[in-house]
C-alpha cells in the first residue's frame, strides 16, 4: 500500500508542512475565492481515499480471480504516474513555478535510489496483499506510523512526544492482536485457491517489512528535501514524484522479466475467471486508483500541506477495513474491531502530537520573525 498510502503517496515528512505551505501559496486561496479553495480540497481528499481504498479491493479482485503475477501488480502500482500531471490541467498556476535544478547528479542519485526503494517496497506490499484479507492487511499496514517514530529518531533527529509513544504502544498491541488471531475471512477462501499457514506468515510478515519499508522511504524522502535539494516547493515535490515513479516502474518492469512472470501472462490471462477482458480492465483501473490517490496526495500537499496530507493518507488505512467488509463479505469479529479501536486511538494520538509540534514549530518561526524585525 505505497501508500500505502498508501499509498501511498510519496510525500515529505509532516513536519515539512510549514516550508511547503509557506514557500508556495497558490492564488485560490483569496478571499474571493475560498469556497473554490475548499471544494479543491475536498475534491483532493476524495481522490486520496477512493484511490487508495479502489487500489486494494482491485488488487484483491485480482489475485482471488485467478491473477498469479506479483511483479505485474507492483509495476501497475506506479505505471500510471504520467496521470500525475493532472494537476497542471487544474491549477494553471503550477506551470508558472519556476522548475527545480535538478542538473545537479545527485539529485538524480536521490531519486534513483528512492526509486528502487519505492519499487521493492510495492513488491512487498503485493506480497502481502495476496494471502490476508483486506481488513487483516490495512490493520497491518497502519504499523507505519511506529516505524515512521522510529526512523524518524535516528535518521532525522527528531524528539518522540509522549502521545507519538502511544500511538506506538496501541498500534503494536493492535498488529499482535491481528496477527496471532486466526482470520475466518482467510480460512473460509474458495477451495479453488486456498490459503496455508506458511502463505499467512509470510503476507503477514511482508506488509510489516513493507510498512517499515515505506516509514524509511519517507524518512530518507524528509532528508532529502532537508540536506540535498535544500528545498521543498511544489515543483520539487512533484518532480519527485514523477522520478521516482518511473525509475520504480523501471525496475518492476525488470524484476517481472527477469523472474520469468511475463511468460505467463497470456496464460493467466486466458485462465482468469472473469475474462480476459476483465483481467486487462482490472490491472488497468490498479494503475489508474493509485495515480487517483497520489493526485489527491500532490493536490492536498500543494494546497494545504505535506502534514494534512499525511493525516488524510494514514484516516484511509482503518477505512479500508470498513470497505471489505461492505464490498467483500469479510468478517469483522470482536478481536478485529477491538484491533481497529487500538488503531484508530493510536492515529489519534499521533495525528495530534503532530499537530502540537507543527503548532510549536510555526510560533517558534513567529517569535524568531518578531526579534528579527525588532533588530532591525
Amino acid at each position: 500500500m505505497s501508500s500505502h498510502a498508501i499509498a501511498e503517496p510519496q510525500t515529505p515528512h509532516p513536519e515539512e508542512s510549514t516550508t511547503t505551505t509557506t514557500t508556495v501559496q497558490p492564488p485560490i486561496f483569496s478571499p474571493d475565492n475560498r469556497w473554490k479553495s475548499w471544494l479543491l480540497i475536498a475534491l483532493n481528499i476524495l481522490f486520496l481515499l477512493a484511490g487508495q481504498s479502489a487500489a486494494v479491493l482491485l488488487t484483491k479482485f485480482y489475485f482471488n480471480k485467478g491473477g498469479k503475477s506479483k511483479w505485474m501488480v507492483s509495476l501497475m502500482q506506479t505505471a500510471g504516474f504520467p496521470l500525475l500531471y493532472l494537476p497542471l490541467l487544474f491549477f494553471p498556476s503550477f506551470n508558472k513555478q519556476s522548475p527545480s535544478s535538478s542538473n545537479n547528479i545527485t539529485h538524480y542519485v536521490v531519486y534513483f535510489s528512492l526509486g528502487c526503494l519505492l519499487a521493492i517496497d510495492n513488491f512487498m506490499y503485493t506480497v502481502g496483499v495476496k494471502p490476508l484479507s483486506i481488513s487483516t492487511y490495512s490493520l497491518l499496514c497502519a504499523s507505519q506510523l511506529v516505524f515512521n517514530a522510529l526512523f524518524s529518531v535516528v535518521i532525522n533527529s527528531e524528539k518522540l512526544g509522549i502521545l507519538t509513544l502511544n500511538s506506538i504502544i496501541f498500534i503494536t498491541v493492535s498488529a499482535s492482536m491481528v496477527a496471532i488471531h486466526p482470520d475466518s475471512s482467510e480460512t473460509k477462501r474458495d477451495e479453488k485457491n486456498p490459503v496455508r499457514k506458511n502463505e499467512h506468515t509470510i503476507g503477514f510478515i511482508s506488509t510489516v517489512g513493507a510498512s517499515a519499508g515505506y516509514a524509511l522511504f519517507l524518512s530518507l524522502t524528509q532528508f532529502s528535501f532537508d540536506k540535498i535539494l535544500k528545498k521543498d516547493t511544489f515543483s520539487v515535490v512533484f518532480e519527485m514524484q514523477i522520478y521516482t515513479s518511473l525509475v520504480s516502474s523501471f525496475v518492476c518492469l525488470l524484476g517481472l522479466f527477469l523472474s520469468l512472470e511475463f511468460m505467463d501472462l497470456k496464460s493467466e490471462m486466458e485462465k482468469f475467471d472473469e475474462g480476459k477482458v476483465i483481467y486487462v480492465v482490472s490491472l488497468i483501473g490498479i494503475a489508474l486508483a493509485w495515480q487517483i490517490c497520489s493526485v489527491g496526495v500532490v493536490g492536498l500537499i500543494y494546497l494545504v500541506s505535506s502534514l494534512f496530507s499525511n493525516v488524510v493518507s494514514m484516516l484511509s488505512l482503518p477505512f479500508v477495513p470498513l470497505v471489505g467488509v461492505l464490498l467483500c463479505h469479510e468478517k469483522m469479529d470482536a478481536i478485529k474491531v477491538l484491533a481497529m479501536l487500538f488503531t484508530l486511538w493510536g492515529f489519534a494520538t499521533y495525528i495530534y502530537q503532530q499537530y502540537l509540534d507543527d503548532k510549536k514549530s510555526k510560533k517558534k518561526e513567529s517569535e524568531e520573525i518578531e526579534d528579527s524585525k525588532s533588530e532591525v
